[in-house]
């Protein structure tokens, strides 16, 4: 368009040029069409101006509304941090200094102010290019700063002339001033004059007297060089320049002028921060699979309206960002014990932490060698303390869906999404530890294995290969007795859960935990696989958890209901896929009831214990190596919700017992479903579907065997080992996956803690310095082969939220 307008002119000028001549020999003539080209060249300006259509919808133009399933907005999305406000929302202070200052004859013309015009086309020649547009015409830049532009040129100003002449013939005097009171720009990211009495007076518009608005209105000549916030001086100057000009068109009197202008401005600056509403972290997913939706159906998501509903409880969101806000400041000051405060402490690893920053590349670049850069990045204090900090920072994720349908209730990516705004709901991955041992459990009681079968409880060595041999060990000695399925799980045996591994097999799990709803990731069939050594992301535990609490049924989870336009009516709905049979109706509730004990007296006691809660629960806690990664699960009925603690870079590790999943995940699930208890959100009267085959006697010798450490009364048929000693189990697999087992004494070699897999120290990375940590059942020992290397590990990412399979099924 604008291509065409350039080519009409430069034909123009090189006819005038040519033509020049003639038309110097003929003035009378050549003035007597003047007004033909000019009403020629308007006629071609016409068309290349906003439409009516186009001003018709500028004045509904909407941001794209999130709101949740019980009818609150969640997010926004706009361009601009703007409120909008109805005319009679603003203090007729401000439109009374807006009249006097911009536009006295508002109300007398059609959009174009011809002795205005005139009188700026004078000033124009003497240099002074200020001044001369209506009200009507700075709305029109204001609203298509595209089409109309801000150039000094004489193509602008007709074309700024043509859509003020348009938007007076589509809307009411009140209607225009409305709409640029809510358009016009006054810094620091405030758009309309809602923002900016909040931005500037920390005040609704309605409340601004008269000294306030002609500060404000004055501030529209320039905004920078009358910024009242560096400028005050200025501004007090221009003030009372708009103050002056309201005495004279009898807005104002004299006597108030008088008294008015020697008063300070009277700040009460706050920039202000575009609201990201509740969920920030959903809204940015939701936003970028929007983007994509409107592209292909023809919408514009910052102005047409548009109204996604989701199924985010506005409720259970703000307990979520509560609780984990509580519970991760919490147990920052255990973290900022543990490393903050002892960063000399840890030469080795600041130094590689400064190795892989900015400052440091760039002194290498400039020819300094290691030692010599090295020197210079930490020399700068306060940038080697803002990285350690920032290292150090202690970040949480939650997620909660019912399980039943697989609506996501509410997710939290972040302690605090300004900050950091990677999702670790769906981007991070991060080994599971002990909450990944349930589909080992849950493979092995789909192959009719009985949760009172017993495993002897000892130390094991499982041969991969002819020269790695894998030992898994329990933090605690071990018992050397024999252990139930049923109380390995809910001590969290890593003795008892590799050998039922070996028995069930790693392909059969890593298939099991797939059909659960662990989709994203990949799984490597591998032993260590049983204590949850291959990353995941939490809303592929939560998804899996909840197809256990809904007897082995998976639904994918879904975000999305519908997408509406302004009016209400439906442009698209999304409805989830059939489900899928992820674990046998049987098998998922023998886990179910096994896991029951976690929560009733294993490892997830404290939610018990600590935060009051009754009710048909159950759930699972996990502990990574060195305390890197703490998880905890919890099942409901009708509410599944998971919580994950980490650092970002995992060379951070949480160390000591507030590490383990049981000391941090615990309490985020914890404090949530203690505040969705209290309002009344969940039924705690609520149950699972009762087990088919855990008869009540299985029940009382678990108890038993609990309390006094007895046999059970009914030994099941064939366990893997048997002895009546303690003993250390080495179990070998051959390429077939044929499973054999030989016993030793313990005697022969003592347990001690040592990794999973069993290496020459010669071919060990070597171990950075680490704080002391006291190590629980929990913790998964990580095989030195799938150790990160020294250096940076990469930060993993999982993909984004696929559309429409991960809100729901298009149709």
């Amino acid at each position: 368009m604008n291509d065409k307008l350039n080519a009409a002119w430069v034909w123009s000028r090189a006819f005038l040029a040519r033509e020049g001549q003639a038309i110097r020999r003929h003035p009378f003539i050549t003035a007597a069409f003047l007004p033909f080209f000019g009403l020629l060249y308007l006629l071609v300006l016409i068309p290349l101006t906003p439409s009516i259509d186009d001003i018709k919808k500028a004045r509904v133009a909407a941001p794209t509304v999130v709101m949740s399933s019980d009818g609150q907005v969640l997010a926004e999305f706009k361009r601009v941090n703007r409120e909008r406000v109805t005319l009679d929302a603003i203090s007729p202070n401000v439109i009374a200094a807006l009249l006097a200052t911009e536009d006295h004859r508002f109300f007398e013309h059609h959009g174009l102010d011809l002795r205005r015009t005139a009188s700026a086309l004078l000033r124009t020649l003497r240099g002074d290019t200020q001044g001369g547009s209506t009200i009507t015409q700075q709305l029109a830049r204001n609203l298509f700063p595209e089409e109309v532009g801000r150039a000094q040129t004489i193509n602008r100003k007709l074309k700024e002339a043509i859509t003020a002449a348009k938007i007076e013939s589509v809307y009411s005097k009140n209607d225009i001033l409305e709409m640029y009171l809510n358009t016009v720009p006054f810094l620091y990211n405030a758009y309309g004059i809602e923002v900016a009495a909040q931005t500037y007076f920390d005040k609704s518009a309605s409340e601004l007297d008269v000294l306030q608005s002609a500060t404000l209105i004055g501030m529209l000549k320039g905004t920078a060089y009358y910024n009242p916030v560096i400028n005050p001086e200025r501004s007090v100057s221009r003030r009372n320049t708009v103050l002056a000009q309201m005495v004279k068109y009898d807005k104002l009197k004299q006597a108030d002028y008088e008294a008015l202008k020697t008063r300070p401005l009277g700040l009460e600056f706050e920039r202000k921060e575009e609201d990201l509403g509740s969920a920030p972290h959903v809204a940015s997913q939701l936003k970028r699979w929007l983007i994509s939706w409107a592209d292909r159906k023809g919408y514009n998501i910052y102005g047409d309206g548009l109204v996604i509903q989701t199924t985010i409880d506005s409720r259970l969101q703000t307990f979520a960002v509560d609780a984990l806000q509580r519970q991760a400041d919490k147990l920052q000051v255990f973290a900022d014990n543990a490393w903050a405060r002892r960063m000399g402490a840890n030469k080795p690893l600041l130094q590689t932490f400064i190795r892989e920053s900015g400052p440091y590349r760039a002194a290498r670049e400039a020819g300094m060698d290691d030692a010599q850069a090295l020197a210079k990045v930490q020399a700068d204090t306060d940038f080697v303390q803002a990285m350690w900090k920032d290292k150090t920072t202690l970040q949480a994720s939650f997620l909660a869906m019912d399980p039943t349908d697989s609506q996501v209730r509410a997710w939290v990516g972040s302690r605090d999404f300004r900050q950091d705004q990677f999702d670790h709901v769906q981007q991070a991955r991060r080994q599971p530890g002990s909450t990944f041992k349930p589909f080992v459990y849950g493979a092995a009681f789909e192959q009719g294995i009985s949760p009172m079968q017993t495993f002897l409880d000892a130390p094991v060595d499982i041969r991969i290969d002819a020269k790695t041999v894998w030992r898994p060990g329990d933090v605690h000695e071990s018992s050397g007795e024999q252990t139930t399925l049923r109380d390995a799980l809910v001590k969290s045996k890593n003795t008892v859960t590799a050998q039922l591994m070996m028995q069930v097999g790693p392909a059969q799990v890593a298939k099991v935990a797939r059909d659960m709803g662990v989709r994203e990731s990949k799984l490597d069939a591998v032993p260590a696989l049983a204590l949850g050594t291959s990353p995941v992301t939490l809303k592929e535990m939560v998804s899996a958890y909840g197809t256990i609490a809904n007897n082995g049924s998976y639904r994918e989870p879904i975000l999305i209901l519908r997408v509406e336009d302004s009016k209400g009516t439906v442009l698209e709905e999304f409805h989830q896929k059939p489900p899928e049979q992820g674990l046998q109706t049987a098998a998922a509730q023998t886990l179910l009831d096994v896991m029951r004990g976690v929560i009733d007296r294993g490892t997830g006691a404290g939610i018990r214990s600590r935060f009051g809660l009754q009710g048909d629960l159950a759930g699972k806690t996990g502990t990574t190596q060195d305390n890197t990664d703490g998880w905890f699960i919890l099942m409901h009925p009708r509410l599944v919700s998971g919580a994950w603690v980490g650092f970002n870079d995992n060379r951070i590790t949480m160390g000591d017992s507030w590490g383990q999943g049981a000391h941090n995940a615990l309490n985020i699930v914890g404090d949530f479903f203690q505040q969705t208890v209290k309002a009344k959100l969940v039924d705690t009267k609520a149950a699972f579907a009762a087990p088919k085959d855990a008869g009540a006697l299985d029940k009382v010798n678990d108890w038993l065997n609990s309390v006094f450490n007895a046999q059970p009364a009914e030994q099941e048929p064939q366990p893997m080992v048997t002895a009546d000693s303690p003993q250390i189990i080495t179990i070998y697999q051959n390429e077939q996956g044929a499973v054999t087992q030989r016993q030793t004494p313990v005697a022969a070699e003592p347990p001690q803690e040592s990794p999973l897999i069993r290496v020459p120290d010669y071919v060990r990375p070597p171990e950075l310095p680490r704080p002391q940590d006291a190590r629980s059942p929990e913790i998964v020992r990580l095989p030195e082969s799938l150790r990160p290397p020294p250096g940076p590990p990469p930060v993993s990412y999982g993909p984004a939220l696929s559309a429409p399979g991960s809100y729901g099924e298009q149709r």
